[in-house]
């Protein structure tokens, strides 16, 4: 089974299990266009809601997107209190976006320096949706590649001095169990926007071998002809793990 775009061919037979995106370049969208950065932040998450669509009609069983970095508290306060808004009225919204979807909401990152009312939203869609099983959104909020490792490390320490197991059973799959991940697979496939190349601190140990892909679109001119895009270019790769095809 596949659709054709624009002389394209998408296999829906090979779309990868798990996509991650970071949606960079709404500041750069909004600047672009003499507008203040919460303009464009508002537009990204019109973006959202078009590839998150868009990822659930092909197939795609796990979509993570990176909302908001660990790193992002040292932006201006007012960027960051409006990012805020915006976020709390996703989640908001999010139930009942989804209503007629069999989608599962998970939120992974610190809830330190979250308001109550952030963290109350994000425990009642977590809860209400927990029971949906065709994709996972998984949105990374206040979320840090290292820190996740961290926080894994000091479970597992606990777990140590509390019995539990021992230190000759640590191992990778012993620390990806304690992971903010823990249930969800790594990404086969990881997306930047803007056009810059790095991780910026996002799911460093889950994508050890995740192939990328780095769009120069801004995020808020990020359609489904790009997603598609991106897709392409992964089935059209050789996964090697390492190893010799």
């Amino acid at each position: 089974m596949a659709v054709s775009k624009k002389k394209r061919t998408l296999d829906l037979n090979k779309i990868p299990v798990h996509i991650a995106i970071i949606m960079d370049g709404n500041g750069r969208w909004a600047e672009k266009r003499r507008l203040s950065r919460s303009v464009g932040h508002r537009e990204g998450a019109k973006a959202v809601r078009e590839i998150v669509e868009e990822a659930y009609d092909i197939g795609v069983k796990y979509l993570t997107v990176f909302a908001f970095s660990s790193e992002n508290w040292s932006r201006p306060k007012e960027e960051v209190d409006e990012l805020m808004r915006l976020y709390l009225e996703y989640l908001k919204n999010a139930e009942n976006e989804t209503s007629d979807k069999d989608v599962r909401v998970r939120i992974i990152g610190s809830r330190e320096g979250l308001s109550d009312e952030i963290i109350q939203q994000i425990q009642k869609v977590e809860q209400k949706t927990v029971d949906k099983k065709r994709m996972n959104l998984i949105i990374a909020l206040n979320y840090g590649g290292r820190q996740d490792i961290i926080q894994a490390v000091k479970k597992m320490v606990d777990d140590i001095e509390k019995g539990v197991i021992e230190k000759r059973m640590i191992t990778e799959d012993e620390l990806q169990k304690r992971l903010l991940t823990e249930e969800i697979p790594e990404p086969d496939l990881l997306i930047r926007t803007s056009g810059e190349m790095r991780l910026s601190n996002f799911l460093i140990w889950q994508c050890a071998y995740t192939e990328f892909y780095y769009s120069p679109v801004l995020w808020p001119d990020f359609k489904k002809k790009h997603f598609h895009d991106a897709i392409l270019d992964y089935q059209n790769r050789s996964r090697r793990f390492g190893g010799v095809k």
